[in-house]
């Protein structure tokens, strides 16, 4: 790329704090879309009585776009978050963007911030989002009709403080993480229901994240899914409508089956998994591959593998950052180079 690259995207500052300068911003009326426009980075206009302010009517996605040691930049299975944000649309009874112009917002996001996405280990976060705007208080019943999509970017580090390291988690078998029939929906209510217990658990046992168990059954944490490896296996929960589909998980197992390890895709018990000899991880697009060292149960601590981030995590993370950085070979066609 050209020597007038950006200095000021850091990302030794906290994920999600800085805003690239461009969005794109597209405004559907009686559930139709129009066309996108690119804008400065600033301030939405919502009216008071808009029914995403009342009524939760917002969705949003998360992806990545890398750029690799020569400077060429690739972005992250568009297909698969396009789809997903159609899909989590649907759920929330709001006007669902066309693929081919929510694919199109998101590479002129990228495109248009070109200049800001930075080197190796960091990335350009882009977040696109959809919100009900019919200026209607007493629709609680009806869904909104009319809606602002927009896609934000912001150069970004390590989800997690402090780099590649194990994390400790609480588990938590009472409370859910999110009503089971929208678990799948990337919606802001869903994160809102875990913040709570996750900070409680950060001040009482300093740990990093909360993983979900109700009724004694492995689910997911509050921003990332879940999983299991020893040598040979992986172990995660089976897809269903309770939990997020993540891309990222998707793709890990991928890669590990294209490793020769068998992929178990099943219910998991606390028991079991407090047994568990082998490496735990959580998989998201914000938290790459991100090794579990300590699991927190009933305020028992208990040490995972040796509590260090396990070698085969490491391993699995540093193929899929490869992918993504086009640092070796993209069999499955997942990244898609942007401003050649």
């Amino acid at each position: 790329m050209a020597d007038d690259r950006s200095t000021s995207a850091s990302i030794n500052v906290a994920f999600g704090t800085v805003a690239a300068g461009r969005m794109l911003i597209a405004h559907a009326v009686d559930g139709v879309f129009g066309n996108a426009e690119v804008r400065a980075t600033g301030d939405l206009s919502l009216h008071p009585f808009a029914h995403c302010l009342h009524y939760g009517s917002t969705c949003f996605e998360g992806l990545k776009a890398h750029r690799d040691s020569d400077g060429v930049v690739r972005i992250f299975r568009i297909d698969r978050h396009v789809a997903r944000m159609r899909r989590t649309a649907d759920l929330v009874q709001l006007p669902v963007p066309p693929a081919e112009l929510l694919e199109e917002m998101i590479l002129a996001a990228v495109e248009q911030n070109l200049a800001e996405v930075p080197d190796a280990p960091g990335a350009l976060y882009l977040r696109p989002m959809l919100l009900g705007t019919d200026p209607n208080i007493g629709a609680a019943a009806s869904p909104s009709t009319s809606a602002l999509l927009a896609v934000v970017a912001s150069p970004v580090g390590d989800y997690f403080a402090g780099g590649v390291r194990p994390l400790t988690l609480l588990v938590e078998t009472e409370v859910p993480r999110t009503t089971p029939q929208f678990g799948e929906a990337k919606a802001g209510a869903n994160y809102l229901m875990a913040l709570g217990i996750t900070r409680r658990a950060r001040a009482e046992h300093g740990c990093d994240q909360v993983l979900f168990a109700p009724g004694g059954q492995v689910q997911e944490t509050g921003a990332a899914n879940f999983l299991l490896f020893d040598e040979d296996r992986v172990v995660t929960r089976a897809l269903d409508s309770t939990f997020l589909h993540g891309v990222t998980r998707d793709s890990v197992l991928t890669l590990a089956r294209d490793r020769g390890m068998r992929v178990e895709e099943r219910d998991i018990s606390v028991e079991e998994l407090l047994a568990w000899s082998g490496e735990a991880a959580l998989a998201g697009t914000a938290a790459v591959l991100s090794g579990v060292g300590t699991l927190v149960r009933d305020g028992v601590r208990h040490t995972v593998g040796d509590g260090s981030v396990g070698p085969v995590t490491l391993a699995l993370r540093e193929g899929l950052t490869a992918i993504q950085r086009g640092e070796a070979e993209d069999v499955h066609g997942w990244t898609r180079p942007v401003g050649l």
